[in-house]
């Protein structure tokens, strides 16, 4: 195990900090939902069957890019898309799976989220994308959500549950955080009537916007707050 302090300790405590916070957020419930960060040769997942609130810091594995481990727990039986996301997307540093109530949902219905809130652009484009249903932690889960994530951070898996990305856990987190909200207003929006949905150029133009904008650490506070004033000029 890492000496207290270290950097992959740090990570790992944030990985358990994360699934606690899954399930005080009311994003996953129970054992499900699992986390992975990308570090050294390989990445830090969560185990499988482990409940969040029993976690530790010493059972988060560490796997391999081959999916080799050392380690008494199994990793999660999700490891295969979480290695393959972090293999084929260098930009992706972190990735969160849960089965959020408002995202199943509609992942259960195989339907994906069209742009009817500007706020699907912290996913990366016009739609949040549904895979087609796969069974759990098999290869062809893997690559039907390496399929819905392409130019996108977020997607739902059909009869499952959803996947957020980000550079850090922080930021996703933040997004799964989002895209729940968004499928629980479009979910009342549908109720209510038809919804207007914007056009796609106009959901382009945002995600630009967005590279200044979302979820910022200390760190960032060098970031400009371009989007707030051009925000103030559209509206003059």
């Amino acid at each position: 195990m890492p000496a207290p302090n270290s950097p992959e300790a740090t990570i790992r405590s944030a990985i358990v900090a994360a699934m606690r916070d899954l399930i005080a957020l009311g994003l996953s419930q129970g054992t499900s939902g699992n986390i992975s960060v990308r570090w050294g040769s390989g990445l830090l997942i969560t185990p499988s069957g482990i409940p969040a609130e029993s976690l530790r810091n010493d059972d988060i594995v560490f796997m391999d890019r081959d999916g080799t481990f050392d380690h008494p727990l199994a990793p999660s039986s999700e490891w295969r898309f979480h290695r393959d996301i972090l293999d084929t997307r260098p930009e992706i540093g972190a990735v969160v799976h849960a089965h959020p109530t408002y995202c199943t949902a509609f992942a259960l219905c195989g339907r994906e989220i069209p742009a009817v809130h500007y706020m699907i652009a912290a996913a990366g484009g016009p739609t949040i994308r549904c895979a087609p249903y796969a069974p759990y932690g098999t290869e062809a889960l893997s690559h039907y959500a390496l399929e819905a994530l392409e130019g996108r951070t977020g997607c739902l898996l059909a009869n499952h549950g959803m996947i957020a990305t980000g550079p850090d856990l922080a930021k996703a987190l933040w997004l799964a955080v989002e895209m729940e909200a968004l499928c629980h207003q479009y979910a009342v929006a549908l109720q209510v009537g038809a919804p207007v949905v914007l056009p796609d150029d106009e959901v382009l133009r945002i995600v630009e916007r967005f590279k200044s904008y979302g979820l910022r650490s200390r760190s960032d506070t060098a970031i400009t707050t371009s989007i707030d004033r051009e925000c103030r000029s559209d509206d003059t």
